[in-house]
């Protein structure tokens, strides 16, 4: 039998520096005798792709390299709609690939079937930052990090090889993995809420600890991700937290903190509730659960709830990346905090209303209700973090600072629909109906989806670009 395909793919939005991306993880994959197929998911508009393609068309690779952009995604559509005759499903299909974290991750899955797919985001680079004087890891811990002030010493860039350690656990059974991984039923991360992945709030530093547990010898590896430096997943409220912890700070925009790690060592866990698709591999030979077509950057929760089924398991690989942060076309922090607020109330319903899993995704019962208690539990935690950002403007001694918190206030109080607890619970039902609605439906039709791909994957392949590599 035939060694599934590995792709790496870069979902983006971001055409005019996804450039750099590219040739960064090219360069270490080709140094680590590594060539797999790179596609590029481009959610550009027409405009944006005009002006910012031809970097991406002149750049050269040892590695094939592939974009799926605008037009390509345009014949994708008209294919499926084409094989399902049924207009009434052609804007369900629109919504399931819109222009969105999960939209674009959802072309990453139909163009990756029958193989292996890793997955970078177009801020996050091939190496990760580690402390200088590693620390050993106590007994049940798989990792250790912490904040450093950036430009300061201490830390220093470490790359390791991220296709090999992907390559050693996805689609084998635990029997086959290296021996070196620990086995536990999940992980906790000591900053973070379990089941939501929520943080508890700015930490300086954190562990990530195993709930020792049994695992199937034969139970298959469906996903992994690396550790990462950088920012290490936290919550749009920490970023403001560290902007307001720092009185020498003087834009939300600049990241005076960077997340260093200290130590790590790989393992693999029945649960993954630390999910982390934005440096994630997957075992996609027979098809994967669709990503929730949302702009609410919570695309991945589905993965948390599917992994938990009998048979299969998540693992964290013996490697780490690093996440820039870009700022380039990002939503503004009050946008951001906004839609986090929104996502993890919808996580919290999900989960706690999940009825079935299965191969192709899951099952559950909420419709998308939202009571005037969720409404003033998220305005009571919202209008706190405002009331301590002009708080911190009374006292902050720059006037590029005072501004800086000002205008987050004001933005904040904005994107809150003025704090106004009726109006507010009225735009977020309307809100998390259309998400529920549209996420629900998704998952129905995704096992169709799936089936046309696949033949046609095979057959004809799908429609993408080839630019081409250059001969060493």
């Amino acid at each position: 039998m035939n060694d599934p395909e590995t792709y790496f793919v870069v979902p983006t939005h971001r055409l005019r520096d996804v450039s750099q991306t590219v040739h960064e993880y090219d360069e270490h994959f080709w140094k680590n005798g590594h060539s797999p197929q790179m596609i590029v998911f481009d959610d550009s508009t027409p405009t944006n792709v005009e002006k910012y393609f031809s970097s991406l068309e002149q750049l050269k690779t040892n590695s094939d390299l592939f974009y799926v952009g605008p037009r390509e995604k345009e014949e994708f559509i008209a294919y499926i709609n084409s094989r399902l005759r049924n207009k009434r499903l052609e804007p369900l299909v629109k919504n399931l690939f819109r222009p969105s974290y999960g939209g674009n991750r959802n072309y990453t899955l139909m163009y990756s079937l029958g193989g292996l797919m890793v997955s970078s985001d177009d801020d996050m680079r091939p190496y990760s930052l580690m402390e200088d004087s590693p620390e050993s890891l106590e007994n049940n811990e798989i990792s250790r990090g912490r904040l450093h002030k950036v430009g300061k010493n201490g830390y220093a860039r470490k790359s390791f090889d991220i296709m090999s350690a992907f390559s050693d656990v996805l689609g084998k059974p635990v029997s086959e993995i290296p021996e070196n991984y620990e086995h536990g039923d999940f992980l906790i991360d000591t900053a973070m809420d379990l089941e939501t992945n929520v943080t508890k709030g700015l930490i300086e530093d954190n562990a990530t600890l195993l709930q020792r547990g049994r695992v199937s010898d034969d139970a298959v590896v469906k996903m992994a991700q690396t550790f990462r430096s950088g920012t290490n997943d936290i919550d749009a409220i920490d970023f403001v937290d560290m902007f307001l912890n720092d009185e020498d700070q003087t834009s939300l925009d600049s990241l005076n903190d960077l997340y260093v790690l200290v130590n790590f060592r790989p393992a693999v866990t029945n649960k993954n509730w630390r999910m982390d698709c934005g440096v994630a591999g997957y075992d996609n030979t027979f098809g994967l659960p669709p990503f929730f077509p949302t702009r609410l950057r919570f695309e991945d929760y589905i993965y948390r709830l599917w992994i938990q089924q009998e048979g299969i398991v998540a693992a964290h690989v013996d490697a780490a990346q690093h996440h820039t942060k870009s700022n380039y076309m990002r939503n503004p922090p009050a946008s951001e905090v906004l839609n986090e607020e929104i996502a993890n109330l919808l996580k919290r319903k999900i989960k706690d209303s999940l009825t079935s899993v299965d191969e192709l995704g899951i099952t559950f019962g909420y419709t998308g209700e939202v009571t005037a208690q969720d409404a003033e539990e998220i305005l009571e935690k919202i209008t706190s973090l405002h009331t301590r950002a002009l708080r911190a403007a009374e006292t902050a001694k720059s006037q590029d600072r005072i501004d800086a918190l000002r205008l987050f206030a004001a933005n904040l109080e904005k994107a809150f629909y003025g704090f106004e607890p009726d109006f507010f619970q009225h735009n977020l039902l309307r809100i998390v109906d259309d998400a529920i609605a549209v996420i629900k439906a998704s998952i129905e039709l995704w096992p169709t989806l799936v089936e046309i791909c696949y033949f046609q994957k095979l057959r004809n392949g799908l429609p993408m670009m080839h630019l081409g590599r250059a001969a060493r």
